[in-house]
């Protein structure tokens, strides 16, 4: 994995309560989820920026009111009929 340094100020942690560490978390929670709702990635892509599996990146979208599925009426029509 590779690490990215992030410069943020010092009065940003007390933003949510947190330490550091938990800050930057929340921040890669934040942006898998925001970018997935985009439709910018996929869900395993998502749970990869979050750090976590694929379940867990699906209980944190509901945390964040976001629906787990992210199709159009035609893709899921699509979908349904390329099911085996």
């Amino acid at each position: 994995m590779r690490t990215i340094p992030i410069q943020l100020p010092e009065t940003v942690f007390s933003a949510l309560r947190k330490n550091p560490e938990e800050f930057v978390q929340e921040m890669r929670i934040a942006a898998a989820v925001k970018w997935y709702e985009l439709g910018e990635i996929s869900q395993a892509k998502a749970a990869e920026v979050y750090g976590l599996t694929r379940t867990e990146f699906i209980n944190a979208l509901a945390r964040y009111q976001v629906d787990f599925m992210q199709y159009t009426a035609q893709e899921l029509a699509e979908e349904v009929m390329n099911v085996d």
